[in-house]
């Protein structure tokens, strides 16, 4: 179970700076938010929110990436908040979260107003 170094810096990267991230998965192209980076039932994973590009599911919406499975991975200029309230209160179990993205500058706002 190894990443190679150069897209674990960038997905670490990217979710440090608040910046979109676009690759090809499973033979889309995905332009997305990323939020928490670690492993998951043993696998590396991505969970993004998908803002742009190609999916079978509805856009924007949550993703669950498989690492080993991104191709052509690249951070974009552009920026987003930071973390996304979960609607229906559920969070995704880790075995273990390499980083995750912060709270957005509204919710830093919320909890000290």
């Amino acid at each position: 179970m190894a990443v190679d170094r150069q897209v674990d810096r960038l997905l670490r990267e990217a979710i440090a700076k608040k910046h979109l991230l676009r690759f090809g998965y499973k033979g889309n192209e995905r332009i997305v938010e990323p939020h928490d980076y670690g492993i998951q039932n043993g696998m590396i994973r991505l969970l993004c929110w998908q803002v742009g590009g190609k999916s079978n599911g509805r856009i924007p919406g949550w993703r669950l990436i498989d690492v080993g499975g991104m191709e052509g991975c690249e951070m974009l200029d552009r920026v987003f908040e930071g973390n996304r309230e979960v609607l229906s209160g559920q969070h995704h179990r880790w075995d273990e979260v390499f980083t995750r993205v912060g709270a957005s500058q509204k919710s830093r706002l919320k909890k000290s107003g």
